[in-house]
């Protein structure tokens, strides 16, 4: 497979042509219902693109459909796709059957990262999960996914929901806390950039540890009551923050013990 359709025009879809157009793959277009969004990415990554459903591109081989995770279903069955063509999406926590049986060739081609309009990402050491029904297509399909990444892994539908859930923890929730320490340091006068080197070498840490519980420290992995409870006081002007500090540092606490 080379030639590539991308339907969708956010941030994955963004990224995921980026990544087709430096390969030795070729992009034939982007389809998206966003007019300018299309055209944005399109120019970026100098191909065509379209928003009708009768301009859809009909000579790919491969259709990733990068939409929301709630419209993958309804575009997948509505848009003029050709039967025999390799369709996939590209959803965390969306199963395989969201593709209807009618394409003999569905697969998903989930690249597990975060991504930013405008943002370039590694793509090839993002790990791309890869699930197809068709003994047919799974060898060309990792053919296919070991073009833009070097990390390609076969997982079922339910291991990659598993995945998703734990990326949103690792991703998704501990971005929020970072906002979460921005709003307290703001609140002492002091700017987020004083987090910053905090923040690089957590990350690091737990990239190179043999498992992120070997590098764990702060006051809940020692049980230190008494800065707890200075925390906790802190924390008296906003309930919901106060009940999360003792949530999180009952959870690091009871995990620690098991080590």
């Amino acid at each position: 497979m080379k030639r590539v359709v991308i339907i969708g025009s956010g941030n994955l879809a963004e990224a995921l042509a980026r990544a087709v157009a430096k390969s030795d793959l070729e992009l034939v277009q982007i389809f998206a219902r966003n007019a300018e969004r299309a055209r944005i990415v399109a120019e970026l990554t100098a191909t065509d693109w379209a928003t009708h459903p009768e301009m859809l591109a009909r000579d790919a081989d491969i259709y990733l459909i990068a939409v929301s995770d709630r419209a993958v279903e309804h575009v997948a069955a509505t848009l003029p796709i050709p039967q025999g063509a390799a369709v996939a999406h590209t959803a965390g926590s969306v199963p395989l059957a969201a593709i209807p049986a009618k394409f003999a060739r569905r697969a998903v081609f989930y690249p597990m990262q975060t991504f930013t309009k405008g943002r370039e990402v590694d793509f090839p050491v993002i790990p791309i999960f890869l699930e197809t029904p068709s003994a047919e297509l799974r060898p060309e399909l990792e053919a296919f996914a070991r073009k833009l990444s070097g990390a390609v892994i076969w997982a079922t539908s339910e291991q990659r929901a598993k995945v998703h859930l734990a990326a949103v923890f690792a991703c998704n929730f501990a971005n929020h806390m970072y906002a979460v320490g921005e709003r307290i340091v703001h609140d002492a006068g002091l700017d987020f950039d004083v987090l910053k080197p905090l923040i690089a070498e957590t990350a690091a840490k737990a990239c190179d540890a043999r498992s992120p519980l070997d590098v764990q420290t702060g006051p809940a992995v020692r049980n230190d009551f008494a800065t707890k409870a200075r925390h906790s006081d802190l924390l008296s002007f906003d309930l919901r923050l106060k009940n999360i500090y003792s949530t999180i540092s009952q959870s690091i606490w009871e995990t620690s013990k098991k080590i």
